[in-house]
């Protein structure tokens, strides 16, 4: 039995061959090997295994993904790690939000049974230095916005989340779909090992429409109110979409005319074609579209994304 400090989350009901209530509690591990020994002996039970892969700082949309797993399977785990290979901006990952205790309370209230976190040195033990990893291609699906906008975080997000699939072992693993592009480099890592299942679940919004973000605790409430202008811009997008726009050219300008009365920093504001990536913005009609915004509120960055062919954003306004 794999040891950790436990707290009890209450009466859980039991996998589907158990069929009882019995009281669960949620183990915090503090390295990846005690955590795949747990893992592994949950499968070994029969337990089918939902993950949750996160930096901390959880906020509603985390517990979506969390709620979701808990529905979805016979026992959840969650990890925590702020993972330094997916920064670009030293500035960005030292003010990046931390309080483990606060998300293992979160954690505890919706059905989670395991939480776990590790240094790098423990996801990497054979890498005496952070410099000396050498991080993973995460494809194609990488190159342009986020990949062009912060050069060598989908080779971080890959390369973690590889460590972080092996210690969990096969089963399905959620990400949200506000990060589009990541959601689609994770997708093919699942590919290419073989696990996990990947669940991509819909963004939620706070009521103002702005998406969950960890990075909002950063903004003031000023700031805050401004922010909304990414949802709002993806939102006008989706009704013009609705109304019959198509023209890839033209829908993009209507999201940049959203944004530049919202006085944000815009970094890029694209469409893609959900199922077929490409490095280029499109031209011409589109017949499915994901629109996609990035932009800097004072020194908060943010980014957003919006389905238009689908209504289906948990909160969408």
């Amino acid at each position: 039995m794999i040891l950790g400090t436990s707290v009890s989350t209450g009466n859980r009901h039991a996998p589907a061959h158990c069929g009882s209530l019995f009281t669960m509690t949620l183990v915090r591990l503090p390295d990846p090997e005690r955590a795949r020994r747990w893992c592994a002996e949950q499968r070994a039970d029969g337990r089918s295994v939902g993950f949750v892969p996160t930096m901390g700082a959880l906020h509603e949309g985390h517990l979506a993904l969390v709620r979701r797993a808990v529905a979805e399977n016979d026992v959840v785990c969650v990890s925590i790690f702020v993972n330094p290979l997916q920064f670009n901006d030293p500035k960005d990952l030292a003010r990046y939000p931390r309080d483990f205790d606060a998300d293992a309370a979160q954690l505890e209230r919706v059905g989670c049974e395991m939480v776990f976190s590790g240094t790098l040195q423990q996801f990497f033990p054979k890498v005496k230095q952070a410099d000396q990893i050498v991080t993973r291609d995460p494809g194609p699906c990488a190159e342009g916005l986020e990949g062009a906008s912060r050069p060598g975080h989908f080779g971080g997000v890959a390369t973690i989340c590889e460590r972080l699939f092996r210690v969990v072992g096969p089963g399905r693993a959620y990400f949200g779909e506000k990060d589009f592009q990541q959601s689609l480099v994770v997708k093919q890592l699942a590919r290419e090992l073989g696990f996990p299942e990947i669940v991509v679940c819909p963004t939620v919004r706070e009521p103002s429409g702005l998406a969950y973000s960890s990075r909002n605790v950063l903004l003031t409430d000023a700031e805050r109110q401004q922010a909304t202008c990414l949802s709002k811009a993806l939102f006008a997008l989706r009704r013009a979409w609705h109304n019959g726009k198509r023209d890839a050219i033209e829908l993009r300008t209507v999201m940049l005319h959203e944004l530049e009365h919202g006085g944000v920093q815009v970094e890029y504001a694209e469409l893609r074609d959900p199922h077929a990536w490409t490095v280029e913005s499109p031209t011409g009609p589109m017949l499915r579209a994901q629109a996609l915004v990035a932009a800097r509120v004072g020194k908060v960055r943010l980014i957003d994304n919006l389905r238009l062919d689908r209504d289906d954003d948990v909160g969408a306004q």
